[in-house]
């Protein structure tokens, strides 16, 4: 998938865990964990803006485009 999500890093960062930053999100660990292994096919922009205002984070800081090669 070319859209890959670096929350580890900004997760490091800020010092918080896992279980925290779901638990202050709003969302299912579970849910956070599919966010974190980039499976997940589609994320809200609620759920979305609410990691950035935990962590004081922009989009574009969690967010990153790495486009295919051509196949």
């Amino acid at each position: 998938m070319p859209i890959i999500i670096n929350l580890d890093v900004i997760m490091a960062k800020r010092k918080i865990s896992a279980g925290d930053l779901a638990e202050k999100v709003g969302i299912t660990p579970a849910n956070l964990s599919i966010l974190k292994n980039n499976k997940a096919k589609a994320v809200r922009f609620s759920t979305l803006e609410e990691i950035c205002r935990v962590l004081d984070c922009q989009p574009g800081d969690i967010l990153a485009y790495v486009p295919r090669e051509d196949r």
